[in-house]
């Protein structure tokens, strides 16, 4: 059944028929009236995105796991972790070390390298952030 754009505007209900005695209890969506923002969109819609490619998505995972070590601040605010979360860090690197076996030889020298590099200077990392 297609919906119309009133329809969607309207937002949802939801019916809870586990009230005492039969009554039904409705509850009005909290945020009816609001968007989200769509997924995907920068919150600065001058700034621009980087392309996805196998770097930029290494990196940004390298990144992450550097936050988690505590060893860069908080991406909007810029303030320093309060203390390093090991166990999200070692999950990050995981990932990477996932990453490079499923994609052995089929990287080019480049990506390779930056892919060798990254994982070595995190694992140092994070074994000096552990002591």
């Amino acid at each position: 059944m297609a919906m119309s754009d009133e329809d969607e505007d309207r937002g949802f209900t939801v019916v809870d028929r586990r009230g005492a005695g039969g009554d039904e209890v409705a509850a009005e969506r909290p945020d009816e009236g609001r968007r989200a923002q769509p997924v995907g969109e920068p919150r600065n819609p001058e700034a621009a995105l980087p392309a996805v490619d196998f770097p930029t998505f290494v990196i940004s995972l390298g990144t992450s796991a550097l936050y988690h070590l505590g060893a860069v601040g908080d991406p909007e605010s810029g303030e320093p972790v309060e203390a390093p979360n090991l166990q999200l860090a070692k999950h990050v690197i995981d990932t990477l070390e996932m990453l490079e076996r499923k994609t052995q030889g089929n990287l080019d020298d480049e990506e390779e390298r930056l892919l060798t590099s990254l994982l070595y200077d995190l694992r140092m990392r994070f074994v000096e952030t552990s002591r």
